[in-house]
């Protein structure tokens, strides 16, 4: 039987090893409730301790300013709905029309309640550039939102630039940061971002868990009202075990972040040599900087849900369109904000490798895509 090859890193990855074995004190033994009073809640306690050091550590932030959550998509709400319901005179949001459906859905959401949102459109190349925003912004915005590299392209975005306009206005700077963190470096003090969202199964992490960054001083209504947890902020008995994967996996991807990179380039590099070679005719969607290992392929007048599902039937998982909206068959939201032509548009994939990748999934994968295009 062929090996399995899994391709679709931007939509989760693999379990770090170091980090489940980390978890399973916490779920078999210590299994305490750090918010309780008594001996056996110590040991718990301590660890979101240690976990919230860890983090914060590996963005260059705080451990006061790290929030547990249940991920990327709790973080981006909460971020979006906290600041706008958090005022009182309906001032405006301003995000990005190729922004995570987290987002989007999140903007829709305020402005049911009268809130004001304002959709940028990226370039062709896929980046929302400083005059861009400066076409947008007034003294009336009080959040600008925009995620640090999109999901579907891989770009990477303007972030300290974006980040300098909106302050500039007295704005509050979010970015989603899902895509980014423990895959690229990744700094809150040099980027000047107010808020971070990011999710732990994106960097190797367990499913379900996730922090959101909020600079000290920042006010936000609360996420969720109960208990004193989360300083108050977002009440429920924290995961202790998925909260220490999240850092132990975390910690593992920045301290070999190079070798992860410098890896999944060659990888990325391999590809699309073996595809030229092969007289393979394709477009890469999204120019400048991206991600390391985001491959975002257009094949002329084919159709990118076939060669999803044909590809599957090799053994080889990839995604069409956004990985986040797998039912949806449509052109994505991504490739209409850049104005792709819908002949490239329905032939899109997304090839998406990570550190656990081989030379030989490389080469599968450029077989399996010969045989269905040519």
């Amino acid at each position: 039987m062929a090996k399995y090859v899994y391709a679709d890193n931007a939509a989760t990855t693999k379990l770090d090893a170091d980090a489940f074995k980390a978890m399973k004190l916490w779920l078999l033994e210590e299994y305490g409730n750090a918010s309780q009073p008594y001996s056996f809640s110590r040991k718990p306690k301590e660890a979101l301790k240690k976990a919230r050091e860890t983090i914060a550590e590996c963005i260059n932030a705080l451990p006061e300013e790290i929030y547990f959550t249940s991920g990327g998509t709790e973080s981006d709400n909460w971020a979006i709905k906290g600041v706008a319901f958090h005022n009182y005179d309906h001032k405006a949001t301003i995000t990005s029309a190729f922004e995570h459906h987290a987002i989007l859905h999140a903007c829709k959401a305020v402005e049911r309640f009268g809130y004001p949102v304002a959709y940028m459109c990226p370039d062709r190349k896929g980046v929302i550039t400083p005059e861009k925003l400066e076409s947008y912004i007034t003294d009336e915005t009080i959040l600008v939102s925009v995620m640090f590299a999109n999901n579907e392209l891989g770009t990477i975005q303007p972030i300290r630039s974006l980040c300098e306009i909106a302050h500039s206005r007295n704005a509050i700077f979010h970015t989603d940061a899902v895509q980014a963190v423990g895959h690229v470096d990744v700094d809150v003090k040099k980027l000047g971002v107010d808020m971070l969202s990011a999710s732990a199964h994106k960097f190797n992490g367990p499913k379900g868990i996730g922090f959101l960054y909020i600079r000290k001083g920042i006010d936000l209504l609360p996420y969720v009202d109960g208990g004193a947890q989360e300083f108050g902020m977002r009440a429920g008995t924290e995961n202790v075990a998925a909260i220490v994967g999240m850092a132990t996996a975390l910690r593992n991807n920045i301290k070999f972040l190079n070798s992860n990179q410098a890896h999944v380039i060659n990888l990325e590099k391999m590809l699309l040599q073996k595809l030229d070679a092969n007289g393979i005719s394709y477009v890469r969607n999204g120019e400048g900087q991206t991600l390391p290992g985001i491959i975002n392929l257009s094949f002329n007048g084919k159709d990118g849900e076939a060669i999803l599902h044909r590809m599957d039937l090799m053994g080889i998982s990839i995604s069409t369109g956004s990985a986040c909206d797998s039912k949806n068959t449509e052109i994505s939201h991504v490739l209409q904000a850049i104005h792709m032509p819908e002949s490239l548009a329905k032939g899109t994939i997304r090839i998406s490798l990570g550190k656990n990748n081989t030379e030989e999934d490389v080469d599968a994968i450029s077989i399996a895509i010969k045989r269905i295009i040519l």
